[in-house]
């Protein structure tokens, strides 16, 4: 591996790391007219935001990790009065997307009613599917069509939410929209865009992911298949056999002006296709997936990552674009892993990233937060944000998952995040 070895940081010190980033989290929290919390993107902000992707709705689900991690009831006060705030938010909120929409506030309702007791949120979410169901126009919801913000998500996200009729909706129009490639198939991820994108936030990938595990759950082989010929088009498409695995952003370059042609992450690389392919090899027991996965994080451990290595090389801590979502990945192959080789290599890797995030949190007396970089601009340091994307809500979830790992605890999180598959049951314990 390229990337530097692991400074030393003890399970204790990362736990209270994580203790001070929900410290700054929930001290960043809006209360709302009716005694709920929500939040803002960045505490400077004046809108509240609902979402998944950088709100309120990606930040509950750290609010039960902690609840979870630490027996600490104070946690799941915080995530219900929050759930009162998404609630609240649920009929005014213009989207009904996954990541940006009501499709993502409705499975962090239903989770609340189900971990919680919490049947207002329960309602709530019953009725933030009903409004996504009444918007779809036959084919689409938007101009999106992808997992972050189209029918992919819409499909993953009712599914999980217990609406399995919206998912097989949201998903079917893909048979008629998929476009016949060399290997496989494709789709386009927004309309009038020449681009076709391939890896899981906008891309191919994504859209496998859905239709996988939909199909999968619905018994609809169509689905299941579709899913698979996507994947055939992303793995012909690699650059980087056959040790690694590491496929462009998108052919032809979208963006170019302002997107890198390769990355490493869990949005446009192999982090995130790893996780597609470990979907797809508890669903099909095919080892070829496995295989992919393994050579993704071959490629991952080789880029040089986390260290910047050039400036827009890594500069993001979170779970979206940068070192959380990696880690993320660390977890799941360490949890997974049986030969302890493999099992080491995994860990130490995870405290490579572990470490970095340690050195890179601002702390005060206020709590600890990340700032990421945006070398293009002056000054590059930007405003820290609270959310599961790019800031404290990921990394913390993260922190506290490897906290557990270093302890033979268990690897399974409070919330399954709808795109990154729990662990195979019995992959618990550091020594089992």
């Amino acid at each position: 591996m390229t990337a530097p070895e692991a400074t030393v940081v003890a399970v204790d010190e990362v736990e209270e790391l994580a203790t001070d980033g929900l410290r700054w989290l929930i001290g960043a929290a809006r209360e709302t007219p009716g005694g709920g919390l929500a939040w803002t993107t960045r505490p400077s902000d004046d809108e509240l935001n609902p979402m998944l992707y950088s709100g309120t709705a990606g930040n509950i689900p750290v609010l039960l990790e902690a609840w979870r991690h630490f027996g600490d009831d104070s946690y799941a006060e915080a995530a219900l009065r929050a759930g009162r705030g998404l609630a609240d938010a649920v009929d005014g909120f213009d989207g009904d997307s996954l990541y940006f929409g009501r499709t993502g506030m409705a499975l962090v309702l239903r989770t609340l009613h189900e971990e919680l007791g919490d049947a207002a949120a329960g309602a709530a979410a019953d009725r933030a599917l009903d409004l996504v169901r009444s918007r779809f126009d036959g084919t689409r919801w938007g101009e999106l069509f992808e997992l972050m913000g189209g029918n992919a998500g819409i499909g993953l996200g009712a599914l999980l939410a217990g609406d399995p009729e919206l998912a097989v909706l949201a998903m079917e129009p893909y048979l008629r929209t998929a476009e016949p490639t060399p290997a496989g198939v494709h789709w386009a991820h927004r309309t009038a865009v020449e681009a076709r994108v391939h890896h899981i936030s906008h891309g191919t990938l994504g859209i496998v992911l859905g239709l996988a595990r939909v199909g999968a759950a619905t018994g609809r082989a169509d689905l299941l298949d579709l899913a698979l010929a996507g994947a055939a088009d992303v793995v012909a498409r690699d650059e980087a056999g056959p040790e690694g695995f590491l496929v462009r952003h998108s052919t032809p370059q979208y963006r170019p002006d302002v997107i890198e042609p390769v990355s490493y992450g869990w949005c446009h690389g192999p982090a995130g296709d790893a996780q597609v392919f470990r979907l797809l090899r508890d669903i099909t027991a095919d080892p070829v997936w496995s295989a992919l996965a393994d050579r993704c994080w071959h490629t991952v451990t080789h880029s040089g990552l986390p260290e910047r290595l050039r400036p827009g090389f890594w500069d993001n801590n979170g779970r979206c674009c940068g070192t959380a979502g990696v880690l993320a990945l660390a977890g799941d192959r360490f949890a997974e892993q049986r030969e302890q080789g493999a099992r080491q290599e995994s860990y130490d890797f995870a405290g490579v990233l572990v470490a970095d995030l340690v050195a890179r949190a601002v702390r005060d007396g206020d709590g600890a937060r990340w700032s990421n970089v945006e070398h293009r601009a002056t000054p590059s340091d930007l405003e820290p944000c609270t959310g599961w994307a790019m800031g404290n809500a990921g990394i913390v979830r993260e922190l506290l998952r490897f906290v557990r790992l270093s302890r033979g605890g268990d690897a399974r999180y409070a919330f399954a995040w709808p795109d990154q598959p729990q662990v195979r049951a019995g992959a618990t314990s550091r020594n089992d």
